[in-house]
């Protein structure tokens, strides 16, 4: 596109002022350290019929989401995710809730606390500190150091690793212990393909250019539907533009419709995270959505996951879109780590 920025690594680093490209491209050690500090905690495994709610809002719990999905028929128990004030009507002192919030001070998450310890629910805490950190240690409850120093939703492989070992201890999910070690060393390789030193015509900025100067619109299914999501969320945080995000067939029996006006109104784009593993029919209806929704003059993409097992193909999507969403602040040329609106939003809610 003529006049766009560079993706190299000078143009990047003129804008990442804050280092958030060494952030991402740090996953695989993210996912390795997770294990440790998973097993620092001591957690002894207790069986949980109520199946495991996990209790956060933001980047920190986007790794529960992808945990579930990770999981897939691995999961024998309810994973829910209670991103609100309030636990699920349905928890009980049966139910392990997992409480995550990288300050300890997230008014959602200590809100849950304290619901989950009224009902007398086996909690855990993940956390760098603060006030969840405090009340945690003061009654006992078992605390998952985080490390310091990070935006919270530069921890995805933390909570993703911490979400899986939690269900697996609590019987509500399958260990995935060595497939997190297969897929650190998958996401090793992707990384040195797709940092900033890589090719021009790398995947992550080839994306980013074709959704540079557009309202993406990320879809996915089943393992991706959450990453889809997570795409999303890190387009508006990082690359400061509006995106949204949702999930096939639904999409189709809504959304698709509304791209007849997409036209009129801006520049849309779609794309649309595929996975060898979807329904078939989920991938046929892939393909013929976006040859529709391109008819309509959307920008379209369709990327595939990559790797052998599920944990591998959805960390690969992950630290895809992580990349993609921070070339597109480099090429709008801003810092990706502020996040002015929400700051201004929480001290808003702190003032009363």
């Amino acid at each position: 596109m003529t006049g766009v920025r560079s993706l190299s690594p000078d143009a990047v680093a003129e804008v990442d002022v804050s280092g958030q490209f060494r952030e991402v491209l740090a996953l695989p050690e993210h996912l390795r350290d997770a294990l440790w500090r998973v097993e620092s905690a001591n957690l002894k495994p207790q069986d949980s019929p109520g199946g495991l709610v996990i209790a956060g809002v933001g980047g920190i719990v986007a790794g529960g989401a992808l945990a579930r999905a990770a999981l897939g028929d691995g999961a024998s128990r309810p994973i829910a995710l209670a991103r609100d004030y309030a636990l699920p009507s349905w928890t009980t002192p049966d139910t392990t809730v997992l409480c995550a919030s990288y300050s300890g001070e997230t008014e959602e998450t200590l809100a849950a606390y304290e619901a989950a310890q009224a009902l007398g629910a086996r909690t855990i805490v993940m956390t760098t500190g603060g006030r969840l950190a405090a009340q945690a240690r003061a009654a006992n409850v078992p605390v998952i150091p985080l490390p310091g120093g990070f935006e919270a939703r530069a921890t995805v492989g933390y909570s993703l690793v911490v979400a899986l070992e939690v269900a697996a201890l609590c019987g509500a999910g399958a260990s995935m212990r060595a497939e997190v070690d297969v897929a650190a060393e998958h996401a090793e390789r992707l990384a040195a393909a797709w940092e900033p030193a890589s090719r021009e015509d790398s995947l992550p900025k080839t994306l980013a250019r074709g959704l540079y100067g557009t309202i993406p619109q990320i879809a996915g299914a089943s393992l991706t539907a959450p990453v889809a999501y997570r795409w999303k969320t890190q387009i508006n945080e990082n690359a400061k533009t509006p995106a949204f995000s949702a999930t096939l067939p639904e999409l189709d029996h809504n959304e698709l419709v509304g791209w007849e006006g997409a036209g009129s109104l801006g520049p849309f784009s779609a794309v649309f995270l595929d996975d060898s593993d979807l329904h078939p029919r989920v991938r046929q209806r892939i393909e013929l959505t976006r040859g529709l929704i391109a008819s309509r003059g959307g920008a379209t993409f369709r990327v595939e996951s990559i790797g052998e097992n599920r944990l591998q193909r959805l960390v690969s999507l992950v630290l895809l879109g992580d990349l993609v969403s921070l070339y597109l602040a480099t090429l709008r040329g801003v810092d990706p780590r502020p996040v002015a609106a929400a700051e201004l939003l929480r001290s808003a809610l702190s003032s009363g």
